[in-house]
């Protein structure tokens, strides 16, 4: 993929398109292509999130090794291990490759770099962090209202 492909593929990215064509561009120059085939593992639970991964191609099963069992498939334009751009963590959830599938890898340290280099992208993605945080608690508010 040419490196305005990979530009469009990441403003297919809601969390991502806030920063920008300019930052996704800086952004791009620094990421990785992770080539998978079906059946492998893009990481584990419990690995050191250091990056996420955007889903060029095929599709990946993300699941929890949790009580709770929740999986999700990650299809093309998706960010996988959103939060591992942010702060240090370990994964909370295991990625195979149910398919032949391509994952952009954008590392913390890039991430972070690209934010400072950005002001105005790091304080749209601070507003939106702050608005779902604020949307999550009244919903937590919410429920436990109902559980009362």
């Amino acid at each position: 993929m040419s490196i305005e492909d990979d530009v469009a593929l990441l403003e297919r990215v809601p969390t991502l398109r806030l920063l920008g064509r300019e930052a996704l561009r800086n952004l791009v120059f620094g990421t990785e292509q992770r080539d998978v085939a079906r059946g492998e593992i893009l990481f584990r639970t419990g690995d050191t999130a250091d990056a996420g991964f955007v889903v060029q191609h095929g599709a990946f099963r993300v699941s929890s090794d949790s009580e709770s069992g929740v999986e999700t498939i990650a299809r093309p334009g998706d960010l996988i291990g959103e939060l591992a751009l942010i702060v240090p963590m370990k994964r909370p959830s295991t990625a195979i490759a149910i398919e032949p599938s391509s994952a952009i890898r954008i590392s913390r340290s890039l991430f972070q770099r690209v934010l400072e280099s950005h002001p105005d992208a790091a304080q749209r993605l601070r507003d939106e962090i702050a608005s779902r945080t604020s949307r999550l608690a009244s919903e937590i508010l919410r429920v436990g209202g109902k559980l009362s």
